[in-house]
């Protein structure tokens, strides 16, 4: 198939090109390179079966073009990263907006399945844990910028829903829990990368806050098992799906945990949220995803563990310690 892959040279994206090569497919990557790099898609360049289109995700007359040519679209293309969302919330806005109603709207007109990233931010300050996806979301503020990200994916939601209600979009939606791997870079807040990159070079690791809210971590291929299974899955249709891993941590547990397998002699670092980010900043204290739905659609589940995904993390950096 020609496949288009928005956002493809992120962390997510480049290693979604990558299993859409092996799989046979001709795949256009779109990217900004903002938050992407070239480097996570130098490998494909010059591939007979891969095209790169730098522009920017708000470019409609370009991504029409590019829509109307492929057979599927996966929509990755977003402003991530909590450091990145405090620091520039009209980014945020404009692009997850914006973009996701360009893509979107286009898809619908050339009736193109399509994939639609979307993100555990969405259930907010929620606490009832594991996350099930008809629970409801409690949002902070509109003065928190953090919220900003949460918010513009849920309009991204209810776009897609929207376009599938009412013009008959073929669109799966998932949301991400915490997918992280080799790629994946610390500098927007990145907390797995950032806590290697420092432990391999026995600096101090910084944990926000207390330390004591809990994340799961999935390895990213895993969860692009997951994405391509649903993506084939007529059932998966006008849905959304939770993909992730229940296995459960601290943040400060991952520390000490990356500071063991790694050998580091690094110490523990704690830095007020205030400081790290922004006044009044705000957090979950635990993101805990249920999976159910999609084990039963297309018997999703992850089968890396915390460990295993630290080695792949560490082994990645040490090969490349900027992370390229």
């Amino acid at each position: 198939m020609k496949v288009l892959v928005t956002g493809g040279a992120g962390f997510i994206g480049s290693h979604l090109a990558e299993r859409l090569l092996d799989r046979g497919d001709e795949v256009t990557v779109v990217d900004n390179l903002s938050t992407g790099a070239y480097d996570n898609i130098r490998p494909f360049v010059g591939h007979p079966r891969f095209r790169l289109v730098v522009t920017e995700i708000t470019d409609e007359a370009t991504l029409e073009r590019e829509v109307r040519a492929a057979d599927e679209v996966y929509h990755l293309a977003a402003a991530v990263g909590v450091k990145l969302i405090v620091d520039e919330p009209v980014r945020t806005v404009v692009t997850n907006i914006r973009g996701t109603e360009i893509v979107l709207g286009l898809c619908a007109k050339y009736h193109r399945k399509t994939l639609l990233a979307s993100t555990s931010e969405v259930y907010g300050k929620l606490e009832s844990v594991p996350f099930h996806e008809d629970a409801v979301s409690i949002i902070g503020p509109t003065t928190i910028s953090r919220w900003a990200y949460a918010c513009s994916k849920m309009m991204d939601e209810f776009l897609a829903f929207a376009y599938h209600h009412e013009q008959g979009l073929p669109v799966v939606i998932v949301r991400f829990f915490n997918t992280v791997g080799p790629r994946q870079k610390g500098r927007y807040g990145m907390v797995l990368p950032r806590f290697v990159q420092r432990a391999l070079a026995g600096e101090p690791i910084e944990i926000h806050g207390t330390g004591k809210q809990t994340r799961c971590f999935s390895y990213v291929g895993d969860i692009l098992t997951g994405v391509l299974a649903l993506m084939e899955e007529p059932r998966a249709l006008g849905e959304v799906f939770n993909l992730g891993s229940d296995e459960e941590i601290t943040i400060e547990d991952l520390a000490k945990r990356v500071v063991e397998r790694t050998g580091s002699q690094s110490e523990l670092r704690y830095v007020p949220y205030e400081q790290a980010f922004a006044r009044g900043f705000e957090d979950m204290y635990r993101r805990v995803p249920c999976t159910d739905k999609a084990r039963q659609i297309v018997d999703f589940r992850t089968t890396l563990d915390l460990n295993g995904i630290i080695d792949k993390v560490v082994e990645h950096y040490r090969a490349r310690p900027d992370g390229g």
